[in-house]
């Protein structure tokens, strides 16, 4: 899971960190983490992350990682899983700056 808006994910709106390529982990699902965030600044109740995991495509019941720009919005995204008691989810704290620095790594664009 992706935390990260959806142009920056698709590779349409540019990097903030210049010569930073755009796009997503290969396999990775677009689950903004202002979605989960309401009006008041607080996370979302449980059937709202439900149903917001619901339509990003997650399947709750297998392996989840969690990534961003550099290993920080993911948390919203970890802590939104822990409130729907998933217990086991990652966060690869390197995240899209680690990754698309990489010369030989795979990237997707929509």
């Amino acid at each position: 899971m992706d935390a990260r808006s959806p142009g920056r994910f698709s590779g349409s709106e540019p990097e903030p960190r210049p010569g930073l390529r755009g796009g997503h982990i290969p396999g990775s699902l677009n689950v903004f983490y202002k979605w989960l965030i309401r009006e008041d600044h607080t996370l979302a109740p449980p059937h709202v992350i439900r149903d917001v995991f619901e339509r990003a495509g997650v399947d709750v019941g297998k392996p989840i990682v969690t990534s961003c720009g550099s290993g920080v919005s993911a948390c919203v995204l970890n802590l939104a899983l822990y409130r729907v008691g998933i217990r086991d989810a990652a966060l690869y704290d390197g995240s899209w700056v680690e990754w698309a620095s990489q010369p030989d790594t795979p990237v997707e664009t929509l």
